[in-house]
């Protein structure tokens, strides 16, 4: 196995996480950004304010982008497996 196969392989499983860990993190980014200057604004200073929306946002985002992330999970570790015998041999 090759220096290039190798960072290869690394490259494209940073890329895929990042891919499929994007949407959720810029959704919890978003929500809580508006929650934050909804308590600015309102003077309401409840640090379990911040959470809930964060949590309720990110299990919409789970079922929405959920078939998604799983299809991409998968194509990633069926490459690996396909190419298995170049880590090997």
């Amino acid at each position: 196995m090759s220096r290039e196969y190798v960072l290869a392989l690394a490259e494209n499983g940073v890329y895929t996480i990042l891919l499929i860990t994007g949407p959720l993190l810029l959704l919890a980014l978003a929500v809580g950004l508006l929650v934050s200057i909804f308590q600015a604004t309102t003077q309401i200073q409840e640090q379990t304010l911040a959470f809930i929306p964060k949590i309720v946002a990110v299990l919409v985002g789970l079922v929405f982008f959920g078939p998604w992330m799983l299809t991409t999970i998968l194509d990633f570790t069926e490459n690996l497996f396909q190419n298995l015998n170049r880590f090997v041999g």
